[in-house]
């Protein structure tokens, strides 16, 4: 049986430091769980590179059994575009970015919020407020569960 070529999810919010990695962490934790062929990654439309998680995002990433302590932002590059099946995005302006940056990538990109029934993935950073951090992370799982059970199934083939 030939290997399976696994679904490739780039995951895409402004500076890559709470929504973007939280939802490439849910990303890996599901796919994991249900044994399917999925690469995950992340990027940031104006990130700076090699900056860790936000101290609240890592916190509400916890408190689903992720750990995104040892992320470090990547600013979106060519190679990142190249690389995904998939770029989904967590605002309109993100969406923009990408297609004005590299107009090939138009049809892979996907606003995420429209797999949990809203537009836009609104972002807490900034917040003095951790349940803003809390209802971000309980919005990305909603949103990237339902996005990757409508993806077509490429299970991981079993150790033989």
């Amino acid at each position: 049986m030939p290997p399976v070529t696994p679904h490739r999810l780039l995951f895409v919010c402004t500076a890559n430091i709470c929504r973007s990695p939280v939802a490439e962490e849910i990303a890996r934790m599901y796919a994991a769980e249900r044994c399917w062929a999925v690469e995950v990654r992340s990027a940031g439309v104006h990130a700076m590179a090699d900056q860790p998680a936000a101290p609240n995002m890592i916190r509400a990433a916890k408190e689903m059994g992720g750990d995104i302590t040892k992320h470090r932002s990547s600013p979106l590059t060519d190679e990142h575009i190249q690389w995904a099946d998939r770029i989904l995005v967590m605002e309109i302006r993100h969406a923009s970015a990408i297609r004005e940056r590299f107009p090939g990538a138009d049809e892979k990109v996907q606003m995420l919020g429209t797999f949990g029934g809203m537009m836009e993935i609104a972002d807490p950073y900034g917040s003095w407020f951790y349940y803003k951090y809390r209802n971000c992370k309980d919005e990305l799982v909603t949103c990237v569960q339902t996005f990757m059970d409508r993806l077509p199934p490429r299970p991981i083939a079993p150790p033989t």
